[in-house]
């Protein structure tokens, strides 16, 4: 069974998508979840806080995906509509579970998707991730979006639940606020 996972890895995710619903072959499901698995998790991470509940989270949203309760108009791409869905998820746990959002600088992965140690000992980066630490959760987010799963402004937007201008706004803020925090943590261009 795992040996047919990929065999479909021509095909786009909303073709994938669409096959899937219309054949109930799981085959479709499990090559979309191999491909986001990893991403959705370790962005569900950056703000859940523990790895065991961002992939239950993980599972979820692609549950209400499979189960068509939240209905696909192809008006962004399929892992923009799936982040949407995984943040929606994320947001209703943290506040059925009274929990803060989780500092960014705990969720540092490579693009590679798995934790980073080497980035970790690199001074500039710690400072980075302190400074994101310090601002506006919208921003950080936002930034997270943007920076690390290179989304852009429209698919922020969507995952958000905001206007594009509202995005590139949040954005600006971000890196501002970030310059403001850098500034104040010692960091000299």
């Amino acid at each position: 069974m795992t040996g047919d996972v990929g065999f479909e890895s021509g095909r786009s995710d909303e073709e994938l998508y669409r096959l899937f619903l219309s054949t109930s072959n799981s085959i479709y499901l499990r090559e979309l979840i191999a491909r986001y698995r990893e991403e959705l998790t370790f962005f569900l991470y950056a703000f859940i806080k523990n790895m065991e509940d961002s992939e239950d989270i993980m599972l979820e949203a692609f549950s209400i995906a499979a189960t068509e309760r939240a209905k696909f108009s192809g008006k962004s791409s399929f892992k923009t509509w799936l982040f949407a869905i995984g943040r929606n998820q994320g947001l209703k746990y943290l506040r059925k579970n009274r929990l803060p959002a989780l500092p960014l600088n705990e969720a540092i992965v490579s693009s590679s998707g798995t934790p980073d140690v080497e980035i970790l000992k690199d001074e500039r980066n710690k400072l980075l991730y302190k400074a994101l630490e310090n601002i506006n959760p919208e921003y950080r987010q936002a930034l997270h979006l943007a920076y690390f799963e290179e989304m852009s402004n429209d698919e922020v937007a969507l995952v958000m639940g905001k206007s594009k201008k509202q995005v590139y706004n949040l954005i600006a803020r971000g890196k501002q606020a970030c310059r403001d925090e850098l500034i104040k943590l010692g960091y000299e261009e």
